[in-house]
C-alpha cells in the first residue's frame, strides 16, 4: 500500500500499479464467474465491466459498493485500489511531462539552496526538478512563470531584476516560508510603532544580541522578521510585504555587514510596513541605479528611518557643532540613545564625513552572529 506521510522524503512511490481490473478479473477466474455472469449480478453493461478490466474505465463508488455486494470484498479496498492506480498514473504522466522540462533548472541556483539547507540535492534531474517546485509551491516551470510573473506586478521597485529573477524569487520565497512559521498576533498600528521605541533603544548593542527580542517586539504587533541569506546574483538589502490582510512580513539579507546599514534597512521596511500598503512589495537595494527618486513611498520610508534613528533637530544641532572626531560621535550617539555607527553612517550619507573615517565605531556583522 502507497504510504500517504506528507513529507515527500518518507514517501513509498512504486515505480509500477496494476490497474484495479487486474484484480478483478483474477477474482472472477478463482470463482469461476464471466465478465457477463458479473454484468448480470451487477447490472452493469457488459462493455463497462470489460473497460474497468482493461484500466480503460474508473471504478466509482456505486461500482465499489455493488462489487462488495457481489463479491464479499469491501468497497474500500476497491475505492483505494482505484485512487493508488490513479495517482500512479498522474505522477506517472507528471514525470513524463517534468522531464520534458529539466532545462529549467540551469536557471535555479540549485547548490547554493542546497548548501543553506533550503532545499535537499538529489541526482535524478526530474526528483531535483519536483523539489525544486515543492519549494516554490508549483506545479510546473509554466506555473511558476505565470505566477511569479503575475506577483511582480506588486513590485514597487524598479529593480532590474530580469538576470537573477529566480534566483530572487527564491531568496522571497524563502523569507515567506520562514515567515509563515512565526506566530504573530494580529497587526496593530500603535502597538507596532511603541515596538519600533522599544528597538530603537537596543541599536546600542550587537544586533545579535538582540534579534531575538526585536522579532519577539515585531510578532507582538503582527510583524514577522525573516532573516534570510541573499544568494549569489540578488542585490537584495530588505523587502516589505504583507502575508495576510492582518500580517506584514519584513525580510532582511544582511547584505551590508555593518550595523548602520543593518538598521536602516530595517526602519526603512518598518517605514513601509506603517504605509500599510497591503499589495504592494516593497524590495530595497543600495544601487542607485535600481531606484525611481520620485517614487514617494520610497522617499517617506527613507525619511521615516533617517529621522526616527536620529530626529532632525537633534541632528541639526550635532551638525552645528562641527566636531565629528570619534569622542564628539560616541557622545552624541549616547545622548540620544543608538549605536554609534548609526550616527556614523548619517554623516557619511550626509557628505559630513569622510568615507574613510569613523569606521571603527561601526559595529561587522556576519550570518554567524546568528546561528
Amino acid at each position: 500500500m502507497i504510504s500517504t506521510v506528507k513529507n515527500p522524503k518518507n514517501q513509498y512511490l512504486p515505480d509500477y500499479v496494476s490497474p484495479p481490473g487486474e484484480t478483478l478479473m483474477e477474482l472472477l477466474e478463482d470463482r469461476g464467474m464471466t465478465q457477463t455472469d458479473l454484468a448480470d449480478r451487477t447490472g452493469r453493461p457488459k462493455k463497462t465491466i470489460n473497460e474497468i478490466i482493461n484500466g480503460k474505465a474508473a471504478i466509482t463508488h456505486d461500482t465499489a459498493l455493488q462489487l462488495e455486494r457481489v463479491l464479499g470484498i469491501p468497497a474500500s479496498f476497491w475505492n483505494s485500489r482505484e485512487q493508488h492506480y490513479r495517482e500512479f498514473l498522474a505522477r506517472q504522466q507528471e514525470q513524463e511531462h517534468l522531464q520534458q522540462q529539466i532545462a529549467w533548472l540551469d536557471r535555479v541556483p540549485v547548490n547554493e539552496m542546497v548548501k543553506l539547507s533550503w532545499i535537499e540535492k538529489r541526482k535524478e534531474k526530474v526528483e531535483q526538478l519536483q523539489i525544486v517546485l515543492n519549494f516554490f509551491g508549483v506545479v510546473s516551470p509554466e506555473q511558476w512563470d505565470t505566477y511569479w510573473s503575475s506577483r511582480s506586478l506588486a513590485f514597487r521597485k524598479s529593480v532590474k531584476f530580469e538576470d537573477n529573477r529566480v534566483a530572487t524569487n527564491a531568496w522571497l520565497r524563502k523569507g515567506e516560508l520562514d515567515a509563515q512559521k512565526i506566530e504573530c498576533a494580529p497587526y496593530h498600528t500603535e502597538k507596532f510603532k511603541q515596538a519600533l521605541q522599544e528597538i530603537r533603544s537596543l541599536t546600542v548593542q550587537h544586533p545579535k544580541e538582540v534579534i531575538a527580542q526585536v522579532k519577539q517586539l515585531c510578532a507582538s504587533a503582527g510583524v514577522a522578521i525573516a532573516l534570510v541569506p541573499s544568494l549569489k546574483g540578488v542585490r537584495a538589502s530588505g523587502v516589505t510585504r504583507w502575508l495576510t490582510p492582518s500580517k506584514a512580513m519584513i525580510q532582511l539579507s544582511l547584505r551590508y555587514k555593518r550595523d548602520d546599514r543593518f538598521w536602516f534597512t530595517f526602519f526603512h521596511e518598518a517605514g513601509h510596513v506603517l504605509q500599510e500598503k497591503k499589495r504592494d512589495v516593497f524590495i530595497e537595494t543600495d544601487e542607485k541605479q535600481d531606484y525611481d527618486p520620485n517614487d514617494p513611498m520610497e522617499q517617506d520610508a527613507d525619511k521615516f528611518a533617517a529621522n526616527f534613528l536620529i530626529p532632525k533637530q537633534d541632528l541639526q544641532r550635532f551638525l552645528n557643532e562641527n566636531t565629528f572626531d570619534d569622542q564628539a560621535i560616541a557622545k552624541f550617539a549616547s545622548e540620544i540613545g543608538i549605536a554609534a555607527g548609526i550616527v556614523v553612517g548619517r554623516l557619511h550619507h550626509e557628505d559630513c564625513l569622510s568615507y574613510k573615517r569613523g569606521n571603527n565605531l561601526r559595529r561587522k556583522i556576519d550570518w554567524d552572529d546568528f546561528q
